[in-house]
C-alpha cells in the first residue's frame, strides 16, 4: 500500500528565508564555493575552518564580489573553541539563520573494515560526527530563541548505501543523517529544520586522493550544490526537511515539484524498507 505523506515531525513556525549563514570547512572545496554561493545571493556569512590565511583571502574574496564574509579560525573537534568562535560571528553577523556542517574527512586508505586503522576512524567520527554535534549545540539555540532556522548536513550516498570499504566514512555520514532527522523533528515546533545534501561527486582534493574516483572525468558542477543550498536558505525546500536529497541529481524545480505532488512519510529519510504489507516492522 501507498505510505501516508506527511513530515513525520510536529508542524511548527515556518522560519523566515536566511540573512545569515555559518559554513564550517570553509577554506576549500564545496565549503568555499557555498561561502562564495551565499555571499553573492546576498547572505551575510560566517566562515570557519582551520586555515586562518585562506579564510583570510576568502573573505578578501567575497568583499571583492561585492559580498559581506566573517571569518574565525577553529577546529571544531574543540567544543569550547567552536562555542567561541559560534558566539563571535553570531554576534558579528547578529545571529545565525543557517548552519551548513561541512567540514569532514575521510580514511587514507580504501580498505576493509577490519584493516582500518582504529586511530583514523576515532579522527572520521570526531570530526564528522562530533565536530557537527557541537556547531549543533553552539548555533542552534540562538535559532531557537530568535523563532527558527535551518541546519544543511553536506551528506553523502555513503550514508545509506553500503561499501566494502571506508566504514568509518560510511558510519559517519549515516550518524551524521541520524542527527539531522533528530534535530528536524525535535526542532520542528521550534522552526527548526534540517536537510541531508550530498553534493555528488565533486572534484575536491578529497575525492582526488581516492583510489576509487581514479581516472573520474564527469565531476558534479560545485554550482548544484551551491543552488540546492540556497533554495534551503530560501525556504523553497521546507517539506524535505528531515530528508536526503543529492546535486547533479535534484534540482531545486525538480524538488519542488515532489514536494508540491506529495511526498511519502518515509521518502528520501534513513530508514529500514520493509518487505511488504505484512512486514511485522511496519
Amino acid at each position: 500500500m501507498p505510505e501516508p505523506t506527511g513530515s513525520g515531525s510536529t508542524a511548527g513556525p515556518v522560519p523566515a528565508p536566511a540573512r545569515t549563514a555559518l559554513v564550517t570547512g570553509a577554506s576549500r572545496g564545496i565549503g568555499r564555493a557555498l561561502v562564495l554561493g551565499l555571499a553573492d545571493a546576498g547572505l551575510a556569512v560566517g566562515a570557519v575552518a582551520r586555515d586562518a590565511l585562506a579564510l583570510d583571502e576568502l573573505v578578501d574574496d567575497v568583499t571583492d564580489r561585492g559580498g559581506r564574509a566573517v571569518a574565525t579560525a577553529l577546529d571544531v573537534t574543540d567544543d569550547a573553541a567552536t562555542h567561541a568562535g559560534v558566539r563571535a560571528l553570531a554576534a558579528e553577523l547578529g545571529g545565525i539563520d543557517l548552519l551548513v556542517n561541512c567540514a569532514g574527512r575521510i580514511e587514507a586508505q580504501e580498505v576493509a573494515p577490519w584493516e582500518a586503522d582504529l586511530d583514523e576512524v576515532r579522527a572520521v567520527l570526531e570530526l564528522n560526527v562530533v565536530g557537527a554535534f557541537s556547531l549543533v549545540r553552539a548555533a542552534v539555540p540562538g535559532m531557537v530563541a530568535r523563532g527558527g532556522g535551518r541546519v544543511v548536513d553536506l551528506s553523502s550516498g555513503a550514508a545509506h548505501r553500503d561499501s566494502g570499504v571506508n566504514a568509518a566514512y560510511g558510519a559517519s555520514k549515516a550518524a551524521l543523517f541520524r542527527l539531522g532527522g533528530t534535530l528536524a523533528v525535535a526542532g520542528a515546533p521550534h522552526g527548526v529544520l534540517a536537510f541531508e545534501v550530498s553534493p555528488g561527486v565533486v572534484r575536491t582534493d578529497m575525492t582526488l586522493s581516492m583510489a576509487s574516483h581514479e581516472g573520474r572525468t564527469a565531476w558534479t558542477d560545485p554550482a548544484d550544490v551551491v543552488a540546492l543550498v540556497l533554495a534551503v536558505a530560501r525556504g523553497e525546500l521546507d517539506a524535505f526537511s528531515g530528508r536526503y536529497v543529492r546535486a547533479g541529481v535534484d534540482t531545486p524545480a525538480s524538488l519542488r515539484a515532489l514536494a508540491a505532488a506529495g511526498l511519502p512519510a518515509r521518502a528520501r529519510r534513513l530508514d529500514v524498507v520493509r518487505y511488504g504489507g505484512d512486514d511485522p516492522l511496519g
